[in-house]
């Protein structure tokens, strides 16, 4: 049958109606055309009121303002979505995307990174601002100073004060900067302090009392850390949080607000995720970063398991920490990794979680010498990536009290380059509940440049003298996987962040990550896994593939103690919180 001319025309205009428009990101068109959406619209330049106008008048409403990215927050109907898109103004339309907090001993952490002798040389964070980005601080004598509050700012972005009402931010302030005040007496043997304890606390709460929060919030908040960074000094952000990656890191608001934050000379620390047992897609946890940590320029920070033991010897990887290569941009992450397994830290007693899972509270004899046996009041159990990345947040300002003139490229280098390098080549955790049997495999996706080492930073002398970005993987035709710079051009023996006799790909990853006398890091004769793995398009095809509910959202995947093995285990792994932890 053929068709007329008209009818010829008219499905040439239905097809281009439900086209993707290359502006708007995947999905949001797909919508009922009449549902109101949060978005967040990028512009080529400030938004003006010529812009807000333009949306005003097809019966949006502007909801917050986001000039440190050129955007603005509106509500608006998807039909409108369209019509916005045309102007040329416009760089990107994303939906406000929900996202969620990202949990040893601290005691026991110091000593695996090696911070406990950087506080004899008196390198404690004095001076530097740190700003948590997080559920919220409670004041705390551990964040006291022995006397006046290192907690120097509060702000709240979602209402209902600035206190933490999750019981998240107040842990990991504590692993960034509680100076262990509740747990140094007459009769206490074990102080918990954090890495940088004498660092002043920027408060930023984005989460709310479940833990839960959306871009256009945490965009808001790096934008107020970059306006008060000279009043307080700002040198870090942690973020301890994040959501599955839906687009390129390029476009997407997030990333975009962290890597100004990074250009303004603030050094962004980003919990990886806790999606390592993830294998809803036959990639053994890879390719399971989340956002903002798929960003090349931020510092994206796996979890360790610790063992319990000061020393680093028995240690392993966490074994839910993510893994990389970052979906869609296929970014080398995580950075470093650190501990995060069953870390001990403060306690928000009136929080959500502290009230769920009220026996991952510290017995008082794990501190007391002469303990009740009771429940502490002050310190609390978590596990996670979340906990990791304040590890790293609290070195990178003692960094920044050795040496104020260090840019985040410079701090992120020494990091990485520093960090411990010896690894076994497999290690396995089992769930003691269903007996499963996780291994995990020690290359460039799942320990990066290695474990932090607090006090080889402190001794390490070099200057990056180039961006100290994170390099992309690259697929190709050979059957392996090549770590590239920006240019897209094999590294080999050239420089990575500068000389190549201090900064190349060996010193900074380490030898044991790449193939015998090649510049691969995964191929046919790798001793890294399966081609079944790691030649997959669910790593290296170019969609989202963790931007599905099916694989993040749903309590039939992350609620299951099949999955997780614990009755305590939080069951909403979504919210990337992991309470127990391996064992």
């Amino acid at each position: 049958m053929t068709r007329s001319p008209k009818a010829f025309a008219l499905a040439l205009l239905a097809t281009a109606a439900f086209a993707q428009h290359p502006k708007i990101a995947p999905g949001l068109e797909t919508l009922d055309q009449n549902s109101a959406v949060d978005v967040i619209v990028q512009y080529n330049h400030l938004p003006s009121e010529r812009n807000h106008q333009r949306v005003l008048a097809q019966g949006g409403a502007l909801r917050r303002q986001l000039d440190v990215i050129n955007s603005s927050h509106y509500a608006m109907t998807v039909r409108a979505l369209r019509n916005l898109a045309e102007d040329p103004d416009v760089v990107h339309i994303s939906p406000n995307r929900q996202l969620q907090a990202s949990q040893a001993s601290i005691d026991v952490a110091e000593n695996a990174v090696n911070a406990g002798i950087a506080f004899s040389y008196g390198w404690d964070g004095t001076g530097i601002g740190i700003a948590v980005i997080d559920s919220g601080i409670s004041d705390d004598s551990d964040l006291k100073h022995w006397g006046p509050s290192r907690l120097v700012y509060s702000q709240d972005f979602v209402g209902g004060g600035t206190d933490d009402q999750y019981g998240h931010g107040e842990h990991v302030a504590g692993i960034v900067a509680g100076n262990g005040f509740n747990s140094s007496g007459p009769k206490d043997f074990l102080t918990f302090q954090g890495v940088a304890p004498h660092a002043n606390l920027i408060n930023l709460r984005v989460l709310d009392q479940n833990g839960q929060g959306t871009d256009s919030t945490v965009i808001a908040a790096i934008q107020q850390a970059i306006n008060l960074k000279s009043k307080y000094n700002i040198r870090v952000i942690n973020l301890s949080l994040g959501r599955p990656v839906f687009e390129s890191y390029t476009v997407d608001p997030l990333c975009q607000a962290v890597e100004q934050a990074w250009k303004a000379g603030i050094v962004v620390v980003v919990a990886a995720g806790n999606q390592g047992r993830n294998n809803s897609l036959g990639t053994n946890g890879y390719a399971t970063i989340q956002a903002p940590g798929n960003d090349p320029y931020v510092i994206t920070v796996g979890a360790m398991n610790t063992k319990g033991t000061p020393s680093r010897i028995d240690d392993v990887i966490a074994s839910y920490s993510s893994k990389g290569p970052t979906p869609i941009d296929h970014i080398v992450k995580p950075d470093l990794v650190a501990p995060g397994n069953r870390v001990v830290s403060l306690l928000a007693s009136t929080a959500q979680l502290q009230n769920q899972y009220p026996l991952n509270a510290v017995p008082l004899t794990s501190y007391e010498s002469k303990g009740s046996g009771a429940l502490s009041n002050d310190y609390y159990i978590m596990s996670g990536t979340s906990m990791a990345a304040p590890m790293v947040s609290g070195a990178a300002a003692l960094l920044l009290q050795q040496n104020s003139t260090l840019t985040p490229d410079q701090v992120k280098a020494r990091l990485m380059k520093s960090a411990t390098k010896i690894f076994p080549s497999v290690s396995t955790a089992t769930d003691p509940t269903t007996g499963i049997v996780y291994t995990s495999q020690y290359d460039i996706f799942t320990i990066g440049a290695g474990y932090l080492d607090v006090w080889a930073a402190l001794n390490n002398g070099d200057f990056a003298t180039l961006s100290a970005i994170s390099p992309t993987a690259s697929y190709q035709a050979s059957s392996q996987v090549y770590v590239v710079n920006t240019q897209s051009a094999v590294w080999g023996s050239s420089a990575v962040w500068g000389s190549s006799a201090v900064w190349g790909s060996s010193a900074v990853w380490g030898s044991s990550v790449w193939l015998s006398g090649s510049s691969a890091v995964w191929g046919s004769s790798a001793v890294w896994g399966s081609s079944a793995v790691w030649g997959s398009s669910a790593v290296w095809g170019s969609s989202a593939v963790w931007g599905s509910s099916a694989v993040w959202g749903s309590s039939a995947v992350w609620g299951s103690s099949a999955v997780w093995g614990s009755s305590t285990q939080d069951n909403a792994e979504a919210t990337s919180i992991v309470i127990n932890g391996d064992n």
